[in-house]
């Protein structure tokens, strides 16, 4: 997926609405694509268009990956080779699992590299930025505080306390992506290739531990909150914050740092409200994740196409089986089935009108006490459009473009239904799946309002509304909801 870039005619250096130089937007959407390759998870393009992006994580021939910093990897590596006879399991993995995620960890940690553990200015700043944003959306929303737990977290926290959530969004793609080169071989080559089965897995296992480990450590640089990227990632008692993040975010900015973190702090808190008091919105979004990486169906044409000059002698070589696995990853592609079209809608209009709800009634309690919350707000639209870590993970782990628009036209949406109603009744949406907007509510806001207020009205008087429904499927006079008086 090719991601939006903010547009305008900003000449180099100048500085947008929110502060952000475009040369420093610049910087970040490279920092970004060094970071995110654009197809999902465990896949490697077909093509290199000389940049880099279509590359695997450390695969772009002018960077080329250090193989230095594996470390423990590379012995780890070398003892899986010559015990491959005795059908070992990944060392310091699970049995079983498809990704190696003891590789992740230990190469997310490395890739980070150093970074200064949280002081107590900091922890004690992201505590009382929490409390004051906590007490004014208080008045933005009837939804209550979410976890009572604030934590000041550095990278290597959020490594560590979002990896089980990880595990439950890369694992379906990586059972898929696993083995299925092996599917596309002649029977003779399977053949030959089954004794070194779990040779394979392995290393499988640990080429998705790798590329997985290197976008967390990246990762783990950018992201401000638990939830900056849109997913419940962290555990469900503790809202999080990264000022380490935070402060480097801060730098592009021309706005008080004290201001940034309570807008920041107002975000995350606004997130947890939503994911601690709407009981099905954590695992809808995570189960939709996983029904489209549950879809995806392989291309074997590239494959077959391997297979066809492929020596299954070369299969009881241990040093062909590297070239192998690369030649797998570029020879694999995805291909996108109805079913997961329509679970990439809903997931892109849901996570649209999450951040659309958090973004609305953030401004709406910070609107009249920091004097920047406009520009901050313009700031995080921005990022979105620069290619932000909410939209380089989604691209990389399901191919999913989280448009701006759809956020613009979520707030708006969101916005509107308050005018015509009140706090109450708009957050009284989110209590149950059926009542949230779809994708064609936020191309036609009115339409859904029109709905709602018309259903709000249906439960005032319930009988009106059985009559009503029974006048629309027998044609009678007032179907179209024009009283019998009108008519005469």
């Amino acid at each position: 997926m090719i991601l939006r870039s903010v547009t305008g005619t900003h000449s180099s250096g100048r500085l947008f609405a929110d502060g952000v130089t475009e040369a420093a937007a610049d910087r970040r959407r490279g920092q970004y694509r060094g970071i995110m390759n654009d197809l999902p998870f465990g896949f490697s393009a077909s093509n290199d268009d000389g940049d880099g992006r279509d590359k695997p994580f450390g695969a772009d021939p002018n960077q080329p990956f250090d193989m230095s910093q594996l470390g423990d990897m590379l012995s780890q590596l070398g003892q899986m080779i010559s015990g491959m006879g005795a059908g070992m399991t990944a060392p310091g993995g699970q049995s079983g699992d498809p990704v190696n995620y003891s590789v992740a960890a230990q190469l997310a940690r490395q890739t980070l590299g150093k970074h200064e553990p949280v002081s107590d200015r900091q922890r004690n700043a992201v505590d009382e930025s929490m409390h004051l944003a906590q007490l004014w959306l208080d008045e933005a929303t009837v939804l209550p505080a979410g976890p009572q737990k604030t934590v000041a977290w550095t990278p290597v926290d959020w490594q560590e306390k979002t990896l089980p959530t990880w595990k439950r969004l890369v694992n379906p793609v990586a059972e898929k992506i696993s083995g299925a080169w092996l599917q596309g071989m002649p029977e003779e080559a399977r053949e030959m290739a089954a004794p070194m089965m779990g040779m394979f897995t392995q290393l499988g296992s640990m080429s998705f531990g790798t590329q997985l480990g290197q976008a967390l450590g990246s990762l783990s640089k950018e992201v401000l909150t638990s939830t900056d990227i849109g997913l419940p990632l962290g555990p469900d008692d503790s809202a999080a914050l990264l000022p380490e993040a935070i402060e480097a975010f801060s730098k592009d900015l021309e706005q008080k740092d004290q201001e940034i973190l309570v807008f920041l702090a107002a975000r995350e808190a606004a997130h947890q409200r939503l994911f601690s008091h709407v009981p099905w919105l954590r695992s809808r979004l995570l189960d939709t994740v996983e029904q489209y990486a549950r879809g995806i169906q392989i291309d074997m044409s590239g494959i077959e196409e391997l297979s066809r000059n492929l020596d299954p002698s070369a299969l009881q070589d241990p040093a062909k089986l590297e070239e192998l696995m690369s030649a797998q990853g570029a020879a694999l592609q995805p291909k996108t089935t109805p079913e997961q079209t329509v679970a990439l809608e809903r997931l892109e209009t849901l996570l649209a009108l999450i951040e659309g709800w958090v973004e609305t009634v953030v401004h709406a309690a910070i609107a009249d006490r920091l004097p920047s919350a406009a520009a901050l707000r313009e700031t995080m639209r921005r990022r979105r459009a620069s290619g932000g870590p909410a939209e380089q993970t989604f691209a990389t782990l399901v191919g999913l473009e989280l448009r701006p628009r759809k956020v613009r036209e979520a707030a708006d949406l969101w916005e509107r239904l308050l005018t015509a109603t009140s706090l109450e009744q708009r957050d009284g949406v989110w209590a149950h799946p059926d009542l949230i907007p779809d994708a064609s509510d936020l191309d036609s806001p009115a339409g859904f309002i029109d709905r709602f207020l018309a259903d709000s009205s249906d439960l005032d008087d319930p009988i009106a509304a059985i009559e009503r429904e029974m006048r629309r499927d027998s044609g009678e006079p007032g179907d179209s909801g024009i009283s019998d008086e009108s008519e005469k």
